[in-house]
């Protein structure tokens, strides 16, 4: 193993206590940390409150809390990344028996990387997209730890196949771009421990990835932090993934600590009232009820009759032109992808249907096509039984003004320049059938229908993340959509704000009956408000029905992978909460009966032809509870 710098090498005063029996100081000790942001008058106002906690070598320390806590600016003062705003009012902060809050731009520069790494969100925004991976991560190598650039590649593979990069070799020579997202996060985490740190920072590492991936890259992190001794900070919004991956727990409200402790003693008998609603506002399934009442369903809605569906997708593909690669290119031309396979579905007015499955599945593609942004291969789309693809702009345009979407990124969708009273009204511009007046009033309507009714003369930079998320529903529901389709609608919010925004969602529909096509890897969210599920891999439907047979019955291996895969927090204020792993009823086949996206591609044609699978209904299952076999022989 490679020895570490000298500016973070354990402390002789370290040694010394070690020789007289004394404990080790803390690798990291944060006493009284108070930060603020300098206001226009001159004064700062504090946002950091005298925060303190100590962290030992090895040990790992989740921060959570909602949204503008100050969990983040807790991180990035510990690598001197505070932005020019920011200022340090009071504390002080020592790392490995050094004051590091002291240090000169130098010294920062040897600590960060080396000393303190860090994993942030978002990797596409850590890794340079103009470099090759190779390039990337033997840098920091060659010009830190003064490794042989040969030597620095070696190790860069090694670290790849460390966290499981297919074709590691091969890898190292591409672009980040040419990555999905779980497999750009794996590659920032080998990028950051490639440098041996002996304190690893984690911002909201896996917000943005599915189930399986968020497990597979969780585990990874936590393995490569035991194997190299190095302390963790986790900062999450998640509690079932601090509870199962931390040892420790910092509850953060208002830039205030206002509990911490043990994770299992902090989650299970949480002191502080916070803590406790940040426990009570977990996504949850409320007992089922039976089919032939009358009464409202798990979901809080209540029963209706079977009508006819208000969206039908039936036999849809979707096929990209990609760039051909290698040898190919040389002869110039496209080659057909197909990131859909036939796939059929029906959404009934106040319904809510999720598609569930892994990065690239081809659930937002879906989505696309259902919007009209992109035509199918083959098959069609019906609105309330008319087709509206190819037929005109004039059916296209009132179809979109049926169906409408929630994004995932609301600040990305609301035009900074606009105020919020027109960011709502754009969508109504178009509608001729409308007069001057309806407008205003359907405009007024849709704010206060998300609680918003006084903020129309404000800009998108003056709201909170869920706020900004309200006005982005409050847009799509200003046209009376027949369907509105909400994409990841929650995964940036923190717990509270999410509880918030659903049960908001959940009401709206109740009251303007619209169809929800709700898009979504947080199976919390799903098991909260859908009726029916359906699960896509690789492009196929691998298991369809309703919400509590797929959950309670899941057949297909990757559905049974997908439920286990994400620790849960379940319990109640009385007895405390604890982290369990979903158990599954016992699989009815053997793994080879089920369809297999990998084993079904078959060819090397542009496309390729795919075998098919066979959506079979399952044998005393639930009605309309289905799973992909495989093809008959």
């Amino acid at each position: 193993m490679m020895t570490r710098d000298a500016a973070i090498v354990t402390p002789v005063a370290s040694v010394l206590a070690d020789v007289r029996g004394q404990p080790e100081p803390p690798l990291l000790s944060v006493r009284d940390l108070t930060l603020g942001f300098r206001a226009s008058g001159g004064s700062t106002k504090p946002v950091v409150q005298r925060v303190s906690f100590d962290l030992d070598a090895g040990q790992s320390l989740a921060v959570v809390g909602e949204s503008g806590s100050g969990k983040t600016l807790i991180g990035k003062t510990l690598l001197g990344l505070l932005p020019d705003a920011a200022h340090i009012m009071g504390g002080s902060v020592s790392f490995a028996g050094q004051p590091l809050l002291e240090q000169t731009p130098a010294q920062w520069r040897t600590t960060r990387g080396v000393g303190i790494g860090m994993v942030f969100q978002e990797p596409m925004v850590s890794l340079n997209p103009a470099f090759r991976i190779g390039e990337q991560l033997t840098e920091a190598l060659v010009r830190r730890r003064g490794v042989p650039r040969a030597q620095a590649w070696g190790q860069a593979v090694a670290m790849l196949e460390r966290v499981r990069v297919r074709d590691p070799q091969g890898c190292m020579k591409r672009f980040p771009h040419e990555f999905s997202g779980g497999m750009r996060q794996r590659i920032m985490l080998a990028a950051v421990m490639l440098l041996r740190p002996r304190l690893l920072i984690a911002d909201e590492p896996t917000t943005a990835l599915d189930c399986v991936v968020q497990k597979e890259v969780l585990d990874l992190m936590t393995e490569l932090t035991r194997e190299e001794g190095t302390a963790l900070i986790f900062i999450s919004h998640n509690l079932a993934l601090v509870a199962a991956y931390t040892e420790q727990v910092l509850v953060m409200r208002a830039g205030v600590a206002v509990e911490t402790g043990p994770a299992v003693r902090v989650l299970s008998k949480p002191s502080h009232d916070y803590t406790l609603a940040l426990l009570d506002a977990l996504p949850r399934r409320l007992p089922a009820v039976s089919a032939d009442v009358e009464s409202p369903d798990v979901s809080g809605k209540s029963a209706m009759p079977l009508q006819p569906p208000v969206l039908e997708v039936r036999d849809v593909v979707i096929d990209y032109q990609a760039a051909r690669s290698g040898m190919a290119a040389w002869f110039g031309g496209k080659r057909s992808v197909r990131a859909v396979h036939r796939t059929s579905f029906s959404l009934r007015a106040g319904e809510t249907l999720a598609i569930v499955g892994e990065s690239g599945s081809g659930k937002t593609s879906l989505t696309k096509v259902v919007l009209g942004l992109v035509e199918p291969a083959e098959g069609d789309v019906l609105l309330s039984g008319e087709r509206f693809l190819g037929t005109g702009a004039k059916q296209l345009q009132a179809a979109r003004r049926a169906i409408q979407i929630v994004f995932q990124d609301p600040y990305s969708s609301l035009d900074p320049r606009m105020r919020v009273g027109a960011l709502v009204a754009e969508g109504l511009r178009a509608d001729k059938r409308l007069t001057a007046a309806q407008r205003r009033e359907r405009v007024s309507t849709a704010l206060a229908d998300v609680s918003l009714a006084d903020h129309a003369r404000r800009f998108v930079h003056e709201l909170s993340g869920g706020q900004r998320q309200r006005v982005a529903i409050a847009r799509a529901l200003a046209s009376r959509p027949a369907v509105i389709i909400a994409d990841e609608p929650v995964s940036a919010l923190d717990v509270t704000v999410q509880k918030q925004v659903l049960d908001m969602l959940v009401s709206l529909q109740a009251r303007y009956g619209f169809a929800c096509l709700l898009i979504s890897h947080d199976l919390g969210v799903v098991e909260q408000i859908a009726d029916r599920v359906l699960v896509m891999l690789r492009g196929h439907i691998v298991e369809e029905g309703s919400r509590d047979a797929v959950f309670d019955d899941p057949c297909h291996p990757y559905t049974r992978r997908l439920l286990q895969a994400v620790p849960e927090l379940r319990g109640n204020r009385a007895d405390g909460f604890k982290v369990l792993s979903r158990e599954v009823p016992a699989q009815r086949l053997d793994d080879a009966a089920y369809f297999d996206p990998e084993s079904a591609q078959q060819g090397t044609g542009q496309i390729g032809h795919a075998i098919a699978p066979r959506l079979t209904e399952i044998a005393q299952g639930a009605a309309g509870h289905r799973v992909a076999l495989q093809a008959a022989a």
